[in-house]
């Protein structure tokens, strides 16, 4: 392999913007909210500029998502819309919609233009189809296996490949769901889903000549989440993506932590790296697996990568994403031997604690803990801006934006 493969990670407002970029991604997706599959996103046109502009003096990337389910309404305002991002100057476009990827060529002729995944392109055909129509690069349904991938990258070698390699998945095809707006009222494909396929259900028989009688089924007292798909997790089978004619790797979380993100998008940063370390690859890689199961997870499948997997991309228990470590704090100012950090759970003097960087993980005990003026404490909470601060001491490279951990 010749070149690297582009590491793309969420990026739900500024601030996670940053903390992208800084472990390591080569390229951010984002949007607006009212046009974005992410509703609650924290970006407005000022930040979004901002962002791009803090991307470009690194030298990477933003992908700005269009990507909703459009109606007439959204027509109407997408072209004052669309003049303000070509002010801004995104990297790409991701669409979902023939008449906005006829709009964006209009409006903004220049800006390459990105097919999302919830277009739903599955085969080569579907390919060739949306390449002769401008589309620069397509974001594969997550259905597709790795076989097909190969075969529609030799029958459409021009057209770049990007799949999710890590992330929450969706029980229906390619996210195309209608339960959240069927049961509360809030449309998944306009960005408002409130996850219903992670809710408990009980489920019932009713025999037809016993109308009312109804007998529940369920395989303890908890109920069963039947709807429930564990999270992707391919960090096994990067190379092999690669080799497939992958160029882009999508990490999935533009609602979750800092912390989160800074852990997955670096361990994925690391793994790719390893495409050119041949000797130290297995052993290191699976280390950086052990990272990911320091963040929350539902538990990892392949998902439809290596064919049929059957019942093993769900969880039938629960729907709780759970690890054994928890996000404390992250790294805001360092002042000579004094870090300075926004606490986020439970922390307290004398606790051994993980240090998370771009580049390192270092483990230190904590042995004193000072509030802003100075006095010692023996916790800290998080829920508020305060900042606390320790010593470190030893020879450490403590960046901003480093994350702090503790086994729970």
């Amino acid at each position: 392999m010749s070149k690297k493969v582009e590491l793309i990670a969420p990026a739900g407002d500024l601030r996670k913007l940053k903390y992208a970029l800084a472990y390591g991604a080569d390229a951010v997706y984002c949007g607006l909210p009212a046009f974005s599959l992410r509703a609650q996103t924290g970006f407005d046109l000022k930040s979004l500029k901002e962002g791009i502009k803090y991307a470009h003096k690194l030298k990477k990337k933003v992908y700005v998502t269009i990507n909703i389910f459009v109606h007439n309404r959204h027509l109407k305002i997408l072209p004052k819309h669309l003049k303000e991002l070509k002010k801004i100057k995104p990297d790409a476009i991701v669409v979902s919609d023939p008449g906005i990827l006829e709009m964006i060529k209009k409006f903004l002729p220049k800006i390459p233009i990105h097919l999302s995944t919830q277009m739903n392109t599955l085969n080569y055909e579907a390919v060739k189809f949306w390449q002769k129509r401008g589309v620069k690069r397509i974001i594969l349904g997550r259905e597709v296996g790795l076989k097909d991938i190969k075969e529609i990258h030799q029958r459409a070698p021009q057209m770049e490949l990007e799949v999710f390699v890590h992330g929450a998945m969706c029980m229906s095809y390619s996210g195309r769901c209608y339960l959240s707006a069927w049961l509360n009222s809030r449309s998944a494909n306009e960005g408002l889903c409130t996850q219903p396929c992670r809710w408990e259900y009980k489920i019932f028989l009713e025999e037809p000549l016993r109308p009312g009688e109804m007998i529940p089924i369920e395989a303890d007292k908890k109920g069963t989440y039947i709807m429930n798909s564990k999270d992707l997790c391919l960090i096994d089978y990067l190379d092999d993506l690669a080799k497939a004619g992958v160029v882009a790797f999508k990490l999935e979380g533009r609602t979750k932590s800092v912390y989160y993100l800074a852990v997955v998008t670096r361990a994925y940063r690391k793994a790719i790296d390893l495409f050119f370390d041949k000797k130290n690859k297995n052993k290191l890689l699976a280390k950086l697996k052990e990272e990911l199961y320091k963040i929350d997870n539902r538990g990892y499948t392949t998902g439809f990568l290596l064919g049929d997997e059957n019942m093993a991309r769900h969880n039938f228990k629960t729907s709780k994403a759970v690890s054994d470590w928890e996000f404390v704090g992250e790294v805001v100012e360092i002042k000579k031997q004094k870090v300075f950090i926004r606490v986020h759970n439970v922390l307290k003097a004398g606790d051994a604690v993980e240090l998370v960087t771009p580049d390192n993980c270092y483990k230190i005990k904590l042995r004193e803990l000072f509030n802003k003026k100075g006095e010692k404490v023996t916790e800290a909470h998080g829920g508020t801006e305060e900042v606390f601060n320790f010593e470190l001491g030893g020879d450490y490279d403590i960046p901003v934006m480093s994350v702090l951990r503790s086994n729970k």
